[in-house]
């Protein structure tokens, strides 16, 4: 097999629960249409217990691309700096002879260490990663989007997020079935594949490497015509909550912070209110446009597919697709990736080898982490997986092989400090590095552990929506001492150990891998 390109697709804020093949397969009505993507899902592997290690989107696209845990790459949050001593996935790449192309956005800020303090990409939440080859920009502030969509010829507004304000309407309240002012030709799915159309064909059949990213299905929740009313609110899933945000905040301070916090404006363009208050109604509404944003990605990608296909490329092209984090949708009362919820952690991943698949269509059980993603790709086109590195590669799952020490618990981090749109510590009365938590979860249980904050946890087989905090019930001390060990375990295992192989002697520097 002539294993020679790469497709990474990565979208922001798609939930693991709106993958339709995962769906069907355990019993459920799909209520999406997302026929592409079913075609991946039918000839590769779906990932049914497939986290992100850390939230939000700069956390989580550090791990995603550097292999490695929260603790040790510690870009803790959006605009905080990724530590330029990390190796990533880029840079891993060009040891091989790839020129790693970005179509999208990493939310990477850079070390000051390397830069002047006037370095412009501070101003911003994020840029791209240190190797990568951009070759549609998005970040800083959208600059590159915005840009061709004036080039196209359409008046952008003096305030130019406003056009994903509702066609005819000067205000938005909430959720809302009217398109967006921008229409789908100009969307930023169609600026993203035409980037992506746009370097394939440059290559004209040579090895590539593609990081192909999407801003949606994230927020502003107004999608363009005609996938403005592509899905009905009533065929959406009910939210998953408590009778009341009030009922909901009493499990735990954290969970009281963000639901007194958070805002509809951040979710929907020109709105005001709080976001935990939006009723069964608006969240429906809110569910079926978040539909409509997924199927627009899904044309969009049936665009780049068939131009594999039409070049022969289809069949010599390892395929991820994956996102870098959740969305809460209205459960828990939550809007946004936050806190410590499956909704936020829980997201897709379906991998297609080239040529033949071993297991076409498979449903693979085995809990992976977004960390595996990079060493997955280095071992599948030969290269070194980083010493440093927290994940372990995913190509003997394609083979049907599961590796005799995997993972037995799913593991991952938030750090909730203090940044410009989010300020906790004063209210929980924290220091910023008292504000994280980790979390340790397998099929039965659920264990979340706060730096200082009380812990949480969960019988998942009696209580599979998180509602009853059993840390303080004496029937589960044992169970919540035994957890918090397998915490302590996991970090003291993961702790970085990038040098920790070398030792010196009367023979000089030698290496032990064992």
């Amino acid at each position: 097999m002539n294993r020679k390109n790469v497709l990474l697709i990565v979208v922001d804020q798609w939930r693991a629960d709106f993958i339709p093949h995962l769906l069907r397969a355990e019993g459920h009505e799909a209520f999406l249409k997302t026929p592409n993507l079913d075609r991946l899902c039918r000839e590769g592997v779906t990932f049914r217990n497939h986290v992100t290690t850390c939230v939000p989107c700069g956390p989580a696209r550090a791990s995603l691309l550097t292999g490695l845990y929260l603790m040790n790459h510690r870009a803790v949050q959006n605009t905080v700096p990724l530590d330029s001593r990390h190796f990533n996935l880029a840079k891993a790449l060009r040891s091989i002879g790839y020129d790693p192309a970005l179509v999208g956005y990493t939310t990477t800020v850079p070390d000051p260490r390397t830069t002047s303090i006037n370095d412009p990409r501070f101003l911003a939440l994020g840029d791209m990663m240190d190797g990568f080859h951009s070759v549609g920009a998005f970040e800083p502030n959208m600059e590159g989007y915005f840009g061709w969509v004036a080039q196209q010829g359409f008046d952008l507004p003096e305030n130019r997020p406003d056009i994903w304000l509702p066609e005819g309407e000067g205000a938005v309240k909430g959720a809302t079935d009217r398109p967006s002012r921008i229409p789908h030709e100009y969307s930023d799915s169609t600026y993203f594949t035409e980037r992506a159309l746009t370097y394939l064909k440059g290559r004209a059949g040579k090895p590539f490497f593609l990081h192909l990213g999407y801003y949606r299905p994230h927020p502003p929740f107004v999608a363009s015509a005609p996938y403005h009313e592509m899905y009905r609110p009533e065929d959406m899933p009910a939210p998953v909550r408590a009778a009341n945000p009030e009922a909901e905040s009493a499990q735990h301070p954290l969970m009281k912070f963000y639901i007194d916090s958070i805002r509809r404006g951040s979710f929907f363009q020109g709105a005001e209110g709080s976001g935990a208050t939006l009723d069964e109604a608006d969240i429906r509404q809110m569910r079926a446009t978040y539909c409509g944003l997924i199927s627009e990605i899904d044309d969009c990608l049936g665009q780049v597919f068939a131009y594999l296909d039409q070049t022969g490329q289809w069949d010599d092209t390892l395929i991820i697709f994956t996102s870098d984090h959740g969305e809460q949708l209205g459960d828990h009362h939550l809007l946004g990736k936050i806190g410590y919820n499956d909704e936020s952690f829980r997201i897709p991943l379906v991998i297609k080898d080239a040529g033949p698949n071993a297991r076409p269509g498979a449903i693979e059980t085995a809990f992976t982490e977004s960390i595996d993603v990079m060493p997955t790709i280095l071992d599948w086109l030969g290269g070194d997986i980083p010493r440093a590195c927290d994940g372990e590669t995913l190509l003997p799952f394609l083979a049907g092989k599961r590796p005799g020490n995997w993972r037995t618990e799913l593991h991952y981090e938030y750090d909730f400090r203090d940044v410009f749109y989010s300020e906790p510590q004063p209210v929980l009365g924290l220091d910023q590095n008292e504000s994280s938590l980790c979390v340790v979860q397998d099929e039965r249980y659920k264990y979340v552990h706060f730096a200082t904050l009380p812990p949480l946890f969960f019988d998942l087989e009696r209580d599979p929506n998180e509602f009853v905090n059993l840390a303080d019930d004496p029937a589960y001390a044992r169970l919540v001492r035994d957890y918090a060990q397998k915490a302590l375990s996991w970090r003291l295992k993961h702790a970085d150990r990038t040098l920790t192989h070398y030792r010196s002697g009367p023979n000089g520097l030698t290496e032990r891998d064992r």
